[in-house]
């Protein structure tokens, strides 16, 4: 996994080097297939190709992959348009963060046109999501930038829900 990850901050480097959105950057990457459908589907990619700023941490396939069976195809069907735009929206701050922008320690950070949490964790060690769910997400990548914001790559598909604890 380390040098898919690895492939995939070289690849998304190139790709950055021309002037790009979200949406754009995203799509140029077969690693976010499932999350450019995903978007599609909820009909956001016109929100993530506009002005922003946005900051998306950006979950690759694999962490599509390791949601339960049947989870994907469930929330791709037009009738669960709102979970899956809520879920999408999970991963989006409408500000500019990059990776120095985002002080030690944990602290939360409220996601857009969402009242849940994230307790995002800054130490040594990196930078980890907790979500409403037992397990964090690591941003693998970091500052992938885009004309109308920054991207994160994460290895987990954060889910909402209840706060998380972050202290």
């Amino acid at each position: 996994m380390k040098k898919t990850l690895l492939a995939a901050a070289l690849s998304l480097s190139a790709a950055t080097a021309q002037a790009a959105n979200i949406v754009e950057i995203a799509a140029a990457d077969e690693r976010f297939s499932t999350l450019v459908a995903a978007v599609q589907a909820a009909g956001l990619a016109d929100t993530l190709q506009g002005p922003g700023p946005f900051t998306v941490f950006a979950p690759i396939n694999d962490a599509f992959d390791d949601l339960p069976a049947g989870t994907v195809s469930s929330l791709l069907k037009p009738e669960n348009k709102g979970q899956l735009t809520n879920v999408l929206l999970y991963h989006v701050d409408d500000r500019n963060l990059t990776a120095d922008r985002i002080p030690a320690g944990s602290n939360y950070f409220k996601p857009v046109l969402t009242q849940a949490r994230l307790c995002i964790t800054k130490n040594r060690n990196g930078v980890s999501i907790a979500d409403s769910t037992a397990q964090s997400a690591n941003v693998v990548v970091a500052n992938i930038k885009a004309d109308n914001g920054v991207i994160h790559v994460i290895d987990k598909v954060l889910i909402p829900g209840k706060r998380p604890d972050c202290h």
